[in-house]
């Protein structure tokens, strides 16, 4: 049974709560089908991991919850609960209200979020006075406290400066001290860390667990690092060709996965305890979005498929754990007697 909005998990009510979310956007060549029938919920404080290689959906989810799609080349479908209403029905105007506000995102490339021409501080100051009736004055201090909070040296100084002349470190952290300065409930990070030294990584990890756990704010983190997700995340969902294939408690997932995708992605994470050799590889590739395969998406590239392996339907297991696969039992007893 699928839960509903405003449903609890484990005694906590979602603060997100997608329900059968579709997505499908309009090329050259006509409509195709990006997101499929996909449902997971977000609840307060918690930080929820994302996985899956690249193509598979995870950033097309997160601007479908911020509606950061071309209105006329993009078709929603399904439900997007967030504070009693349905994003997928909210005007722009609606939108406009929830962006930056009550929920925020860190892109993947700063530069592309962050506008050349203006100051970081203006930037900030102007998302302020977009959602406070606030004084310019009082929209600077808050900006300059905004840079201070997430590790910047002379925040007064670089609120003066454009976001061209300082490194990949520091505008991930001005994007993400103007991504919480308005105290979002949630914030969306889509693969915050990915241009950055494996230093600056743990840097920037530190920093947004360390504000969300100040703060309160919860977090989507959206990732191909399985390893951020195992040291940082409280619950993970694996996606795979615009659908949730797999998703549990980070522990119970990492350490017993259900899904072959998901086992595969594990497997060919490096471990110095593993014996030297080729690194397992997942084969094949994610399928085109204009040629999905028939059955189950995995089914091609998976080494456990069956001619019986029809389109797998979400399984709802024990401990607040969901599978698309039809034989995730047979796949468990194989790995308990491996």
């Amino acid at each position: 049974m699928n839960q509903l909005a405003g449903a609890t998990t484990n005694g906590q009510e979602s603060l997100l709560d997608i329900q059968n979310l579709t997505l499908s956007l309009r090329d050259q060549n006509g409509w195709v089908e990006v997101l499929n029938n996909v449902s997971f919920s977000v609840k307060p404080r918690e930080i929820l991991g994302v996985v899956g290689e690249s193509g598979c959906g995870k950033s097309m989810t997160a601007l479908s919850i911020l509606r950061l799609l071309p209105p006329r080349d993009s078709r929603l479908g399904g439900r997007i609960m967030f504070n009693g209403q349905n994003l997928v029905d909210n005007t722009e105007s609606q939108m406009s209200r929830v962006r930056g506000r009550h929920i925020s995102m860190i892109f993947q490339e700063p530069m592309s979020a962050l506008d050349p021409v203006f100051t970081v501080g203006h930037q900030i100051e102007e998302t302020l006075m977009r959602h406070f009736r606030i004084s310019k004055k009082e929209a600077r201090e808050r900006a300059v406290a905004a840079l201070d909070s997430v590790g910047i040296a002379s925040p007064r100084h670089v609120a003066d400066r454009y976001p061209m002349s300082l490194s990949g470190g520091m505008r991930q952290r001005v994007m993400i001290a103007m991504a919480l300065v308005c105290e979002p409930q949630l914030l969306i990070a889509d693969e915050p860390t990915t241009a950055l030294d494996v230093t600056i990584q743990a840097q920037i990890m530190d920093l947004l667990l360390d504000l969300a756990d100040r703060t309160g704010t919860a977090i989507m983190f959206i990732t191909h690092n399985l390893g951020l997700v195992a040291q940082s995340c409280h619950r993970m969902i694996t996606m795979y060709a615009g659908q949730v294939v797999e998703s549990g408690n980070v522990r119970e997932v990492i350490a017993n996965p259900r899904h072959p995708y998901t086992a595969g992605l594990l497997s060919s994470i490096p471990d110095s305890r593993r014996a030297r050799g080729t690194l397992p590889s997942i084969p094949g590739r994610v399928p085109s979005l204009r040629a999905m395969p028939q059955g189950c998406r995995f089914g091609p590239r998976c080494s456990h498929a069956v001619p019986a392996c029809e389109q797998p339907q979400r399984i709802e297991l024990a401990g607040h754990r969901e599978v698309r696969c039809h034989r995730w039992e047979e796949l468990q007893l194989e790995r308990v007697g491996a």
